[in-house]
């Protein structure tokens, strides 16, 4: 009579144990969504660097300036304007990232002006805005 209590405890024991081990499998690793999985929805973060002429250089008017985005898929990307004004530029990749190239507007003289850089993806948390800021001498 033991034995067989003996043997019934040992049986729901092992079946309860299997439900939480069953369990465990099935919720482990839940990283909500995106996070954890490479799936093809997910992306790498934009990132904006090698700022020239660098943060807060006094320069002459319309000079030129460049910067490197890595992680996107086409220059169109980009967008770059100086004191609300869009600015035109060039773009040439260089693997593993685009050099782009622009010249501050004509219109900007003894003032100082941030180039703000905005970067769109089809996903805002994919998306990025950096900039920095130079001084513009006199003529």
């Amino acid at each position: 009579m033991k034995q067989k209590k003996l043997l019934g405890l040992f049986f729901m024991i092992a079946f309860l144990n299997s439900d939480a081990i069953n369990a465990s499998e099935h919720h482990s690793g839940h990283g909500g969504g995106a996070r954890g999985s490479s799936s093809p929805g997910t992306c790498e973060k934009v990132r904006v660097s090698k700022f020239l002429p660098p943060h807060l250089a006094t320069v002459v008017p319309e000079a030129e300036f460049s910067f490197l985005v890595f992680n996107i898929d086409k220059p169109e990307q980009v967008s770059v304007t100086v004191k609300n004004i869009p600015v035109d530029f060039t773009a040439e990749f260089k693997d593993p990232f685009y050099l782009i190239k622009g010249k501050l507007p004509a219109s900007l003289v003894n003032t100082a002006a941030r180039i703000n850089i905005k970067v769109s993806a089809k996903s805002s948390h994919c998306e990025a805005e950096d900039g920095w800021l130079l001084k513009i001498a006199d003529k």
